[in-house]
This record gives C-alpha cells, structure tokens and sequence, in this order.
C-alpha cells in the first residue's frame, strides 16, 4: 500500500497563500488550497476598480486557473469556521480538511477602532465587493446631484470624505480628482463635476508616513493643485449617512471611504494563539506558532517576533508564502531548515493621479511623470497573465490619450434614501 503524502493545507488565495501554494509545486505533498472566494485579487488595484478606470476582471483572476497545472494542488472555496490544532484539522463549512502542515494566510479587515457601526456608510477597500460597491456610490453620487432641488444638498452630494492619509487613502483621493474635473467633466447639463470637493483627512501629522518629508510634501502639493482639501492631524470621531463629524467641525458629504487602518483576520481567535494589538498572530523567526511547528501564519496576519514591523504589503505577503513553501518543502524531503525568515524591503511607490507618483528604492527617490511611469510598469508587471498585462496597459495608455474611464457602470441602484 502507497504511502499517504503529507497534506499542506493552506487558508486563503492571497499573495501570500498562492506563493506558498506555488513554491510547493514539486514537493512530495498534497497540496489543499481555501478560500471563501473563488478568486484572487490584485489589492494595489482596487482603487482603480473603485473609480472606474478598470474593470473588475482586469485584477482578479480565478484562484483554479492560477494553479489549473499545478498537479499536487486542489482549491477549495469554502468559508473557514475554526481550527483545531490537536486534532490537526480545520473546519470549513461542511468539509473537515486534516492537516500536516497547515499555513494561515487570511489577510486583514477594516479596522474602525471601536466603531464597526461606521462600516456601513463609510466602506473600506479589500476586496472586488468592497470597489464595486464604492464606485457605485460615487457615480450615483453626480448622478443624484443632477436631479439635486436645493444647493446645499447638490454639496452634500458632491462632497467625497476619505479617512486616512496612507496609500490607498492617497491614490483614492487623486483618483476622484480625476473622475470629477476630467473624466465627467462634460457629462451633466445641470452641475458642474469640477466643482466637487474631495477632502483626505489624516489624523497624524502628515500623509504617507512611510515616505520620506519630502516625499510626503510632494504629495501634499500635488493633490491640492488636482482640487484635493488635505487635512492633518485631525481626528474622526463620528461617520453617519450625511457626513462626518472632525475633532473640530463637521463635513456633510454623501460618500465616505475609510482608508484609515486594518486589522488581522480571527486566525489568532482560532490558533488560540498570542497575537498583537491589531490582532495579528505572533510568530516565531521562522513563521511558525510557538508550540506547533507544523502551524505556519504569513502576510498581514503575522506579527513576526525580533523583527522590525513588517508592513501589510503584497512584497511580504509573497516573501512569507515563499519562505513557508521552502521550509516545508525541506521538511518533508529531509533537508536542513533554510535560516528564519528576514524580510527584505523592496521599497514604496504610490501614485497621486495622472503623471504623478511617489517612489522610495533605498537611496532612489523618483516623482512625477518619470515615478508614474516607474509605478505603472511595476504594477503590470505584478499582474497574473500576458492578457492582463496587456488589458490594463492599453486602458491606462487610452485613459491617458482620452482623460475617460471605460469603467462606469452602475448596478444594483439602493433607493434615494440609502448611501
């Protein structure tokens, strides 16, 4: 009777789990891959779902034809209910899925810091539903503007808060910017999209915190010549259906988008495992959970031990997967351990709107046309598949030539009454 491979179950579809899954291509193991959804998402990207400049399909491509060749691979979509670590197996709706290893690669959730009643009418940005639903507010927005009676609700309408001074709050920002004053700008007979006010709003000192000052002043300077209000070091202490209410003042605005901060998945609450304030599971130098070696956590949801703060980017998403691949892959063939895990930053970029982005490579620091450039290419070359790559460079190329968004789509209307 053969004797049964060792099974490596891997939570979630996302960078981290599908290098994890991909580097485990030829080891001696059967490989189970689940996720709730059947896809994985390109995250840096959302944004330009979220303001219309991409279709969904351009940055998510199915978790089962990324691994279609891969034969020791099996995907799973299922939603994961819990883990017991002394049985070894998960529970994932109806399936119970034993393990010899297993590697958890959940991602991180919205965190509104104690106030989860803001999800509602202030939406985040991880996932595909999460663009969709955005940028149908914000279309919706210009088009309930349009039948506006009074001026000060035409405002409301066409007031865009974004919390958060981070990437995506950034990339956010410049993005509508550019919907209104270009893309819709001659659309409508009875408002003008130009005059739209789009305000960032960042509670510490400054935007883009992980870039150098003059970085960060670069951006500042760029979003206020695209029309956008920044604000520093102010606070958000209340969201509703109308605006939000600032430290000191309020804003009414009919579209809110929270940029603001993260949290880990409940891999901690299932691992019965320490975990760090932002619920991230600690882990051992080489990825593991103290007292199970064979239990791996990667990506947002790992706080590794000894090591300076590893940001929730897909870079470290994808060096975790890699590194778990490798380990378990000398594991089960008998091979000394590779050394623990260090990260290695590749470095930041963010783009500002059309021919601007910031980007830090250790001593390089690029701006501009030349750093959106530098940006774009990076991207598309991230992306899964020549078809994409090619897709989403000749839309970029044609929104550059035309100033439009091919992306406009609005579906399932919610009632005048609902954001």
């Amino acid at each position: 009777m053969p004797q049964q491979r060792p099974k490596v179950v891997i939570i979630g579809g996302g960078f981290g789990g599908i290098d994890a899954a991909k580097t485990l291509a030829r080891a001696p193991v059967d490989v189970i891959l689940v996720d709730k959804q059947n896809h994985h998402c390109f995250q840096p990207l959302l944004y330009q779902v979220a303001t219309a400049a991409l279709s969904p399909a351009d940055v998510a491509w199915p978790i089962r034809h990324i691994l279609r060749k891969q034969e020791n691979a099996t995907v799973l979509m299922a939603e994961v209910r819990g883990i017991d670590t002394e049985k070894r197996v998960v529970q994932a709706d109806s399936v119970t899925l034993p393990y010899d290893y297993l590697v958890v690669a959940t991602g991180a959730m919205h965190s509104y810091f104690g106030h989860g009643e803001w999800a509602e009418v202030a939406p985040g940005l991880k996932r595909i539903e999460d663009a969709t639903r955005i940028r149908r507010r914000i279309l919706i927005a210009f088009e309930r503007a349009e039948l506006a009676a009074g001026e000060s609700e035409r405002r409301r309408l066409l007031t865009f808060v974004i919390v958060g001074g981070g990437a995506t709050g950034v990339e956010m920002a410049g993005a509508i910017a550019e919907v209104a004053r270009q893309s819709l700008a001659i659309d409508f007979r009875h408002i003008d999209p130009k005059t739209a006010r789009i305000v960032l709003v960042e509670a510490g000192p400054r935007v883009m915190p992980a870039f150098p000052q003059k970085l960060s002043d670069y951006v500042v300077r760029t979003l206020t010549k695209k029309g956008v209000e920044v604000m520093t070091a102010t606070r958000v202490v209340r969201c509703d259906a109308h605006g939000v209410d600032l430290e000191h003042g309020r804003i009414d605005a009919a579209t809110i988008i929270w940029a603001a901060g993260v949290m880990a998945s409940p891999a901690a609450s299932w691992l019965n495992a320490g975990r760090d304030r932002a619920g991230r599971v600690k882990v051992g130098p080489d990825l593991s959970v103290p007292g199970h070696p064979q239990v791996f956590v990667i990506g947002d949801t790992a706080d590794v031990v000894d090591q300076p703060h590893i940001p929730g980017i897909a870079p470290a998403a994808k060096q975790m997967g890699r590194y778990v691949g490798r380990l378990i892959a000398a594991r089960v063939a008998g091979r000394p351990a590779p050394p623990p895990f260090h990260y290695r930053h590749l470095g930041d970029l963010a783009t500002v709107g059309r021919q601007a982005a910031v980007v830090k490579l250790g001593w390089l620091e690029l701006t501009g046309f030349i750093g959106w450039v530098f940006w774009s290419v990076v991207h598309i070359y991230f992306l899964i598949g020549v078809r994409d790559r090619f897709i989403v460079a000749f839309t970029w190329f044609w929104d550059y030539v035309t100033f439009q968004r091919g992306a406009r789509l609005i579906t399932q209307v919610p009632p005048p009454d609902q954001p």
